[in-house]
């Protein structure tokens, strides 16, 4: 199994960025994923889950109201669109894959890792 991470990127206080996770190896509609995200010096945090057919989505208090988490079933591919961004959201966004059809919150519910992507927010 391989996930992708991509779409990260530099952006000023305020912006926009999409990330997206593109996965092989398995079938991909049978998964829950997440996004997590990793600050130099902090541990790994929650971001957002969504259960397999993406009926179902979570996301922590820190982000609510400003990020979105989705999925294309078609495309084998999880999206989380982040909008408002703020400089404390700036961290190493992480996609992962459960071996579950039902979200979850916690890093170790989650088997497959993606490698990351950097999202740096500016003053």
């Amino acid at each position: 199994v391989q996930l992708q991470a991509s779409g990260g990127g530099l952006v000023q206080t305020g912006g926009s960025l999409r990330l997206s996770c593109a996965t092989s190896g398995r079938t991909f509609s049978t998964y829950a994923m997440g996004w997590f995200r990793q600050a130099p010096g902090k541990e790994r945090d929650f971001v957002a889950a969504i259960d397999w057919s993406g009926s179902r989505t979570y996301y922590a208090d820190s982000v609510k109201g400003r990020f979105t988490i989705s999925r294309d079933n078609a495309k084998n591919t999880m999206y989380l669109q982040m909008n408002s961004l703020k400089p404390e959201d700036t961290a190493v966004y992480y996609c992962a894959q459960r071996n579950s059809v039902l979200a979850a919150m916690s890093p170790q519910d989650f088997v497959y890792w993606g490698q990351g992507t950097q999202v740096t927010v500016s003053n």
